[in-house]
Formats: C-alpha cells, sequence, structure tokens
C-alpha cells in the first residue's frame, strides 16, 4: 500500500495543482494519448480540477476503440466457422461488429475462448490438434511482444493449427496524423507510459522537433498525470517544446530491447485504418513473409469484408478530440454501455465509457449556460 500511497498524497496533488494554476497564463489543449489515462482523469475529476483555461483532449489510445470494424466482422466470420476455437482476451468479446459480438457468436455455439495470454492460445493449440485456434492479437505496442512471442513458439512447436488475427496500431504515426489534421486543436501531448516502457522514447524525439510540440511520458496514477500536465504546461508558458520522461520509474530512453528485438523478427510496418479515423500510413503492424502461414486473415481467406459505420455514432470524432462523449447525440440515449453504437462505449478503455461511468451526462457548455 506504501506504494500506491506515494502516488495518492493529496498534499502532493494539492501543491502540484496550484503550481499549475500558478504557471498557467492562457488556454491550452493537451491530449492524454492512453485511454487508461483518460479514465483516470475523469475517475479522479482532474479536468474538472485544473484551471477553465486548460482542456484536455481525450486521444486514441484505447485499442479496442480503434479497432476497425471490418476488422472486429472479420473476428466473428472466423469465429463462427465450426472448425475453429477462436481465442480473445476478454475486452473484445462485447465489443459491437455491424451486427452482433462475439458473445452472440459463443451463445449460438462457437467455441470463443477468454484467455489471459496469446501463449494460453498456443498451449490450447496445442492440446487441440484436431481444432484451428485463432488468437486476437490487437493492441498497441504494449501487447505486441507477447502476441510476437506467441508467434514464434507456434513456429518452434510446428503448430500448424495455430494462426492469429492481426490488428496492431503504433502510437507515433497517431500522433502524426493529428499534428496533420486541418482540424487540430493539440498543443502538447502526455505520451503513454507503458508503450514507452517497451518502446523507449527515442521514437517520439524526431516527432517535437518536427512539429515543435512538447511531448511528456506520463503513467497513469492521478499525481503521474499531473505532474505530466505540470511539465507540459511550463514548456507551453516557457516557449520550448522538448521530450521529458515524467515516468522514470518505469521507463527508460532505450526501452525493452529484448521486446523490440522480437517485435522486428515477427512483425513489419504496414499501413492501418483506425476505427474512425481512417487510414494512417505506417501505423501498424502485420506478420513478416516468414510466419505469413499463421496469418489468420489469409488462412480463412476474410480480407475482403468491408464494413460501414453505424450513422449514429459519433466515437471518430470522439477519438480525434473534436467532441467529447456528452456531446455526441446518442450518448446516454440509443448507446449505452448495454446497447454500445461504437468501440469507445464497449471498451473497458473507451472515453464514452469513461464519461458514462462517471457521471458526465452533461456537456461543460450546457452546465455553465443553465447558471
Amino acid at each position: 500500500m506504501k506504494y500506491l500511497d506515494e502516488f495518492r498524497d493529496p498534499e502532493l496533488a494539492g501543491r502540484l495543482f496550484e503550481e499549475i494554476r500558478r504557471l498557467t497564463t492562457r488556454p491550452w489543449a493537451l491530449m492524454e494519448v492512453c485511454g487508461g489515462q483518460t479514465h483516470s482523469i475523469i475517475r479522479n475529476g482532474i479536468d474538472q480540477l485544473l484551471p477553465p483555461a486548460i482542456e484536455l483532449i481525450h486521444g486514441p489510445g484505447c485499442p479496442v476503440c480503434v479497432t476497425p470494424l471490418e476488422v472486429i466482422d472479420r473476428a466473428l466470420a472466423i469465429a463462427a466457422r465450426p472448425e475453429v476455437t477462436f481465442c480473445s482476451f476478454g475486452d473484445m468479446l462485447r465489443v459491437p461488429g455491424s451486427s452482433q459480438d462475439l458473445f452472440r457468436v459463443k451463445s449460438a455455439g462457437g467455441d470463443v475462448r477468454v484467455v489471459y495470454s496469446p501463449l494460453d492460445a498456443v498451449k490450447l493449440a496445442q492440446q487441440l490438434p484436431e481444432r484451428q485456434v485463432v488468437f486476437f492479437g490487437i493492441g498497441f505496442e504494449t501487447t505486441a511482444p507477447a502476441n510476437a512471442m506467441a508467434v514464434v513458439q507456434a513456429e518452434r512447436l510446428g503448430l500448424h493449427n495455430f494462426s492469429m488475427l492481426v490488428s496492431h496500431v503504433l502510437v507515433p504515426p497517431a500522433i502524426s496524423a493529428i499534428m496533420e489534421s486541418p482540424q487540430n486543436r493539440v498543443q502538447a501531448f502526455l505520451a503513454a507510459g507503458h508503450v514507452c516502457s517497451v518502446m523507449g522514447t527515442w521514437q517520439y524525439e524526431p516527432l517535437v522537433s518536427r512539429y515543435r510540440v512538447p511531448i511528456v511520458v506520463t503513467g497513469f496514477e492521478p499525481l503521474d498525470v499531473l505532474e505530466g500536465v505540470r511539465r507540459a504546461i511550463a514548456q507551453l508558458e516557457e516557449g520550448r517544446a522538448e521530450l521529458e520522461n515524467a515516468y522514470p520509474r518505469a521507463v527508460r530512453p532505450e526501452g525493452n530491447r529484448p521486446a523490440q528485438q522480437v517485435l522486428e523478427q515477427v512483425f513489419e510496418v504496414t499501413d492501418r485504418n483506425w476505427r474512425g479515423i481512417g487510414p494512417i500510413p505506417g501505423s501498424g503492424w502485420r506478420l513478416r513473409e516468414r510466419y505469413r502461414a499463421f496469418d489468420a486473415e489469409e488462412r480463412f481467406a476474410v480480407g475482403h469484408i468491408r464494413t460501414d459505420e453505424s450513422p449514429l455514432c459519433h466515437s471518430g470524432e470522439v477519438l480525434q478530440g473534436l467532441l467529447k462523449p456528452n456531446q455526441c447525440p446518442a450518448f446516454g440515449k440509443e448507446c449505452t454501455p448495454r446497447t454500445p453504437l461504437g468501440a469507445t462505449m464497449v471498451s473497458s478503455e473507451g472515453a464514452c465509457a469513461a464519461y458514462f461511468q462517471y457521471g458526465r451526462f452533461i456537456p461543460v457548455g450546457a452546465v455553465e449556460a443553465s447558471r
């Protein structure tokens, strides 16, 4: 408990808030990239306690949220096949496709299983040689090393009945896409500490130089977030644009070299479509040619599946920071955690889910107008 208490100290929080208020002389817009940071901000009311001039924009850092609808539909098509045992982390089972989700496939007789590691799916492939075992490999750089190791292990074991549906996305190209958007309002970024613990901080230095934008690597506890905000505001107020590491207890500049090596061995960079955002060049990974036999998309010939988003869902604008979740007309009405229109409502890290869970139903402007 002492470790946690160190990062939830109310006196230190008060000092950080006071320092941020002292530093702030004009409006600034900061984007926290990670959905885990978004939930920390909303759960603890950090955005409401900061000076009104500081706006926190919720970025596209929820891997479930940015997985394209067409990839969900490909997963559903594979999972419904009678010879397939489809394995996934639990947060993907309720993510809606165009007509159903993995829970409904399971209730209709599909062999859909929740696993806690991709290596669990490899073990299942060993235990069930008569079945085609497929693992749903999504996420940012954080989850990718374990997925890469699962493919390496499957090759070593000669498991021809194991494959992976890959939808990995990368943070730095997403930051570039946000900065190059004509609608961009972001003036500084709080980078995701867990991604940087794997990849290091070196990938962000070119972004700082190219766009003259401060990037502060930040953790997930309330005090981590506040320290990240404080450093970002200090840079903005002083006219600086630098890369800072406010999460040194977990992040080193070089990152995790063995993890990077296995990623380089198994994956190659590819263009990726982001749900609600669209295609971003060089923003994802796919299996290299050596491991292409383990590509479930090719094995089950589902790459042709294309799907349109619900016209009622504004999750794309939420993911780009153009809209707060409670500004969407469907929020809390047609779209709830029980009846989600998009992944930002059903994901445990989604911004819409955070706003619903913590009672943020009324937009700030509407509150001010009613006073």
